[in-house]
Parts: structure tokens; C-alpha cells; sequence
């Protein structure tokens, strides 16, 4: 992410730089059409898909179960569409965090041209880790899903989910969509696109998976794990670059983020190796949405293994060149401080004449013994 510089000269109409400094203000208009559709009877229908979930399922209440209906909701093609409006959504809320958060501190600290675009991506990732977070833990405790790890496998398949559920990984979707655009808005250097789209890519992945193959429950519990060890990397390396003495919220994302490694692997082996493999129902069946099969449980269980050893990985190399620079740093100082000791040395050592270069002593030097004996 590089420093978007603003310029008093208006570029050409449809240029690059045109488009970079008001893709907000294009993106906002395309969004206010989809909302202008839903004012008129003729694009109504067409418009509703954009705008709200689709595939209501209603069940009517029962004496047993509650009194009131239920609204449920299942996953289909329209979802492309509810997805492609919530991510630009996504554009215009990043564009707004940029201009009127994160560029008022970047001007105000002066960050180099490095702190500036790790500045940014940490604040704007903060921010959504947040959102999800609260959001993701919300949905939990409202479904009982904490008090109860066996909902995380039981009734499977989870076909049918709450509005919060699906709108939740409705915006997950969104949002990690809009960052492909994001790369083009944001400038982003060729020696970084390559590691963005895989840390994009793998998000995707697993969010649609878990979405795809009706593994809400797990994959919402998995989510907000993860996205609470990343908020609090996030968050520190945003203390960090205002006070780079501060080092303690570090220290705490590397125990908690192995930790959260290891939960996240106790949970999917549960899972998959306990709860689905013992689930009477192990056929392939599309119309009713069950994937519970050994292909596929082995499959997403592999898949979350190695991602999992993939961060531990990039974890390792992280706090390995931490190490490295600390280290450097240490003998540096070090180094300094004794050129520093050494120059004082010598220059005492020069003003008091040792090894017989100068003293203070006049009548022993040898001029003054020339001087003497003429």
C-alpha cells in the first residue's frame, strides 16, 4: 500500500490516477443505484438480490419447539449477487476509515514510506478484526454454541442457518473480496501483490469452504478465534509504530497465537475424526447438503493442517528475524559504546603523555633537554 500523494491538477476523466483518487465517490454511486432499484416497482425484484439475503425458509411454530415462527436461511447462486453489493459497501467504508482515521495519524507521526503502508494495513485490518469478533462472538453466545462444543457437529448438515449467521459469513465474503480491488486502489508495490493474494486467497478458501459445505458452525467458532489472536498483532504493531519501545503486546500474540494454533487443530480433529465420523448419515448427497464422507472429512481436515504448519511456519521466520535484529541491534549498541569508551581513553591517555608520547611534565620531554644541554 503506497502513499497516495493529492495532487491540485485533475487528471484526465477515466485515467488510472483518476480512478485511484475517486474510486470512493464511483464506487458510492454504483452503490446508491442498487438503492435507488429497490424505490421502484419495475427494478424492485432485481435490486432486493443485491440488497437482502435471499433464500427465506420459514418454519412454522410448534408447542414443542417455540411459539413464534422461525426464519432460516440456506445458501444459492443469488449469494453472488448480495456478495458483489456488500463489497462495495466494503470499498466505501475502507475509503472512509483511510481518509478520515488513518491519514489524519499518518500526517500527525510522519511515518517513513514502509511505516506508513504497515500503518494502514494494520489499522484498517484492526478494524474488521474487531467488528467480526464482537459480531462472530455475539452469534455464538446467542446459539449456545460456547456451552455446547457438540453443536459444532451434531444435527449435521447445518443447511438451514439464522439471519445473523449468514449475513455474518455473507460479509466475510465481502469484505475479502473487496481487497482484489483494494491491491489496484491502494498501490500496492509488485513485490507485495503476490503475498497479498495468497494471505487473500487462503481467507477465501476456508470461509467459502466452511460456507459451501455447511460447516457454519465449526468454521464461525474457528473464525473468531483466529480473528482474535490477529486483532491482537494488529493492534500491538499499531502501539508499536507510535512507541517502538513497546514490545509487551507482541510477547502476548505469540503465546496466544500458538495457543490459538493448537485449539483450532484440537477442534477440527474433534470434529472431524470424532463428532462426523460417528454420525450415522455418511452419504454423499447434494440435495440435502451433506458432505460427510471420509474423502471429504479427510480433505478439509488436511487442508486446515496445513494451514495451520503455513503459519506456524511464517510464525517461526517471524519471530526468528525479530530475534536476528534484536540481536543486531544489541552488538551495534555495544559496538558504540565501546568505540565511544575507547575514545575517551585515548584522549586522556594523550593529554597525560602514557607510552611516552607527551607529558605534563616539561623538563623530561626532549626538547627541553635540547634546550638544557645548549
Amino acid at each position: 500500500m503506497a502513499i497516495r500523494k493529492k495532487s491540485n491538477k485533475n487528471p484526465p476523466v477515466l485515467s488510472h490516477e483518476f480512478i485511484v483518487q475517486n474510486h470512493a465517490d464511483i464506487v458510492s454511486c454504483m452503490a446508491m443505484i442498487f438503492l435507488l432499484g429497490l424505490m421502484f416497482e419495475i427494478t424492485a425484484k432485481a435490486a432486493v438480490i443485491f440488497v437482502t439475503l435471499q433464500y427465506n425458509v420459514t418454519i412454522p411454530a410448534t408447542e414443542e419447539q417455540s411459539a413464534e415462527t422461525i426464519s432460516l436461511y440456506h445458501y444459492g447462486i443469488k449469494d453472488l449477487a448480495t456478495i458483489f453489493f456488500y463489497m462495495l459497501v466494503a470499498i466505501i467504508i475502507h475509503a472512509i476509515i483511510q481518509e478520515y482515521v488513518l491519514d489524519k495519524i499518518n500526517r500527525k507521526m510522519h511515518f517513513s514510506k514502509t511505516k506508513h503502508s504497515k500503518f494502514n494495513e494494520s489499522g484498517q485490518l484492526s478494524a474488521f478484526y474487531l467488528f467480526s469478533c464482537v459480531w462472530g462472538t455475539s452469534i455464538l453466545v446467542s446459539e449456545n454454541y460456547i456451552s455446547d462444543p457438540t453443536s459444532l457437529w451434531r444435527d449435521y448438515p447445518h443447511t438451514l442457518i439464522p439471519f445473523q449467521m449468514k449475513f455474518f459469513y455473507i460479509l466475510q465474503l465481502a469484505y475479502w473480496f473487496h481487497a482484489f480491488p483494494e491491491l489496484y486502489f491502494q498501490k500496492t508495490k509488485k513485490e507485495d501483490i503476490f503475498r497479498q493474494i495468497v494471505y487473500i486467497g487462503l481467507y477465501l478458501f476456508h470461509i467459502a469452504g466452511a460456507y459451501l459445505l455447511n460447516l457454519t458452525h465449526l468454521g464461525l467458532v474457528l473464525l473468531v478465534l483466529h480473528y482474535f489472536v490477529e486483532f491482537l498483532f494488529h493492534i500491538s504493531r499499531l502501539f508499536y509504530f507510535s512507541d517502538e519501545r513497546y514490545q509487551k503486546g507482541f510477547s502476548l500474540w505469540a503465546v496466544l497465537f500458538v495457543l490459538g494454533r493448537l485449539l483450532t487443530l484440537i477442534l477440527s480433529v474433534l470434529t472431524f475424526g470424532f463428532g462426523l465420523a460417528r454420525a450415522e448419515d455418511q452419504q454423499l448427497n447434494f440435495s440435502t447438503g451433506n458432505f460427510n464422507i471420509l474423502a471429504v472429512r479427510i480433505s478439509v481436515l488436511a487442508s486446515i493442517c496445513m494451514t495451520q504448519a503455513f503459519m506456524m511456519w511464517k510464525f517461526i521466520n517471524f519471530q526468528l528475524r525479530r530475534w536476528r535484529e534484536h540481536s543486531s541491534s544489541q552488538t551495534q549498541s555495544v559496538k558504540k559504546k565501546f568505540v565511544t569508551a575507547k575514545g575517551k581513553t585515548s584522549r586522556k591517555e594523550r593529554e597525560n603523555g602514557i607510552n611516552g608520547t607527551v607529558t605534563s611534565n616539561g623538563a623530561d620531554s626532549p626538547r627541553s633537554r635540547k634546550d638544557k644541554s645548549s
